[in-house]
């Protein structure tokens, strides 16, 4: 029994989708071969029935993860995190295991494999099948699943695999064992067998109740009250013709109660309904137009391009949890995604992206409906200001304490690094921080001990000026790449008397030929690269990162930071970074919320500071995930 709980190709990986394959190959061959193509329809049928059932959990995802839409409609306000999607991530080997068996029933009935038998449409079928599953699938669903929960062997070894999913997901419907999904298949599967084998079956009943079955299976696992209050009030019946996510939660939370399949009849019947499961609902339906828990902290983010645009949680939550890269597989999909990039540019505002709790600090990503490129058109500017100032403006009228702008959100020329919207806005409640000054304390942290001089391209920027003049501070020679002698000098000004000679305005790549200490503030070319001696270390603040060309020098990421052990619901990686990461500039904001800082961290960074900042992040619980890559 215990082999039940485990599934014969686990092991397998991904490669279990060759599973498919001999059903694919039945088709070809049938079509190409023979004159019969009964068996290929029925196997053409199954792969697409499968394909349906996976797009129904797809969509159903992506309905739960557009928080802008549901957060006020969801029943767990926690998030899923990473673990959870780990352990839901073969939710779909229940469709495999259907697609086995439906295989295996069409060879075994020859009568089945007559498509000529089986009309498109029968109504009498319809009735036949909602009789067999109001009279066999609910019950035998209701009686075995009480039974495995009173049944303390079968639920630890059985069934608590799908109740290890602390937050309900439409996702979480699949994730069960195979002794569960081989009893679903039989609770699923004999009305539509049973309708055939009277002669009323069609086409239509088949795809039909094999979608609605998850279809609805998705719906009470997805942690979002989608049914108004006022239709049970209206009308009475359907509650206990049909269950709600709410009716299903409670089962999630208390266990011990409501356990039928789709219809509270068979609870009402066994008496294990939840005496709370309509009011909750209600309460929830009504609480939806109240105004929420505001956030502590909002890291207001921005799309990079179209690709990553599809790197999101209600887009595929499993490639959101792992860091971003290029998928192939998504390239037909950059058509639709450019053509909501529009969209957004005409009609969209800041929405809620993703959270997380820290210490019961609810941490929310804010997303600017804009991509990088957007950021470089001269009349997109003034736009793209206006969509900041409204969010910070939103997010100091509902109570938020910090605000955090990433990357182009901040840039000099655009506002200042925040300091227009802080000057238009004197009275601001929440404040608005750059983080760029941790930014700036990470990347000081990772250049070792003992370095003597550092070449630094980016050099006049706010982050290449902060770099500047904490290490020329510490008598560390700077070696600045900018062709600007104004600049420089206004800099080099800013350093205390005795230090000022420490910083050196260079104009060529070629004067750090000797320098194995590269800070890299500007994009560098492969043969901008090519000066730098071997060995050399290439630390990086600018975006994107710089190519690995050199592969006798080592580069460092972006700066970036690992979040406290404690954060709860972070199910989704920002942009490149590693799971618990986040770029430097959203712990910066994080700490400042920690610390309960008044002060608004806008335009030059407070050199001064940059101990202070990092102190204070390390006493927190945040730690460095610097790292050399060849």
């Amino acid at each position: 029994m215990v082999t039940l709980s485990v599934w014969p190709w686990e092991s397998y990986g991904n490669l279990k989708y060759l599973l498919y394959a001999p059903l694919a190959a039945q088709v070809v061959y049938s079509w190409t071969y023979e004159q019969d193509y009964s068996r290929a329809l029925w196997c053409l049928h199954i792969l697409i029935i499968c394909g349906l059932k996976g797009l129904v959990h797809v969509l159903w995802s992506v309905y739960n993860n557009m928080l802008w839409v549901t957060r006020t409609l969801r029943i767990n306000p926690n998030g899923v995190d990473s673990k959870q999607i780990d352990h839901e991530w073969h939710w779909d080997n229940y469709i495999l295991l259907q697609a086995i068996i439906a295989s295996m029933i069409c060879y075994m009935s020859p009568s089945l494999m007559m498509m000529n038998s089986i009309p498109l449409w029968n109504t009498k079928g319809l009735i036949a099948l909602i009789v067999i599953h109001v009279t066999f699938s609910e019950p035998l669903y209701y009686y075995l699943h009480r039974s495995f929960h009173r049944n303390n062997y079968f639920f630890t070894h059985f069934h608590s695999f799908h109740h290890s999913s602390p937050v309900p997901h439409p996702m979480t419907a699949g994730n069960a064992t195979l002794l569960e999904n081989l009893i679903l298949c039989v609770v699923a599967g004999v009305p539509l067998i049973g309708s055939c084998l009277l002669g009323v079956g069609s086409i239509s009943l088949i795809y039909g109740y094999a979608i609605m079955f998850d279809f609805l299976r998705c719906l009470g696992h997805c942690n979002v009250e989608i049914f108004s209050h006022k239709l049970f009030e209206t009308l009475p019946i359907l509650r206990y013709l049909i269950y709600t996510p709410t009716y299903h939660a409670l089962h999630h939370q208390e266990m011990g109660t409501n356990f039928c399949l789709f219809m509270p009849l068979f609870d009402v019947l066994g008496n294990t309904l939840n005496s709370n499961s309509w009011e909750l609902q209600k309460k929830i339906r009504l609480a939806s137009g109240e105004r929420k828990r505001a956030p502590e902290f909002v890291f207001l983010a921005h799309g990079v391009d179209v690709m990553s645009a599809m790197h999101a949680p209600f887009v595929f939550r499993s490639f959101a949890s792992m860091p971003y890269t290029t998928r192939l597989f998504l390239l037909p999909m950059w058509p639709f995604t450019f053509m909501v990039m529009l969209g957004m540019w005409v009609w969209s505002k800041a929405f809620l992206f993703s959270f997380y709790t820290l210490r019961n600090n609810l941490c929310q990503t804010w997303g600017v409906p804009r991509f990088g490129f957007q950021y470089f058109l001269p009349f997109a500017t003034q736009g793209i200001n206006d969509q900041i100032e409204a969010a910070i403006l939103r997010a100091d009228k509902i109570g938020v304490k910090v605000i955090s702008l990433a990357a182009l959100n901040k840039n000099e020329a655009l506002n200042g690094g925040g300091t227009l919207f802080v000057n238009k806005h004197p009275d601001l409640r929440v404040r608005v921080v750059h983080g760029n000054t941790l930014t700036a304390a990470v990347i000081l942290n990772e250049i070792p001990k003992g370095v003597e001089e550092v070449f630094l391209t980016g050099a006049t920027s706010k982050l290449g000026r902060a770099i500047a003049l904490y290490l020329c501070r510490r008598g560390v020679r700077v070696l600045m790449l900018t062709m600007s002698i104004e600049r420089f000098q206004k800099i080099q000004k800013e350093a205390p008397a005795e230090f000022q000679n420490y910083l050196v305005q260079v104009t060529k790549y070629n004067a750090a030929q000797n320098c194995k200490t590269w800070i890299v503030g500007k994009w560098l070319t492969p043969r901008e690269q090519s000066w730098a001696p071997a060995g050399t270390h290439f630390h990086q603040f600018v975006v994107p990162p710089i190519l690995k060309f050199r592969r006798n020098c080592t580069y460092g990421d972006l700066a970036a930071m690992r979040l406290p052990k404690d954060v709860q619901g972070l199910g989704t990686c920002e942009y490149t970074m590693e799971r618990g990461v986040v770029h430097a500039c959203h712990a910066g904001g994080v700490v400042h919320m920690l610390e309960g800082w008044k002060h608004h961290e806008v335009g030059a960074i407070d050199v001064d500071r940059i101990d202070l900042v990092w102190e204070a992040a390390m006493r927190h619980g945040l730690s460095s995930v610097s790292s050399l890559t060849n």
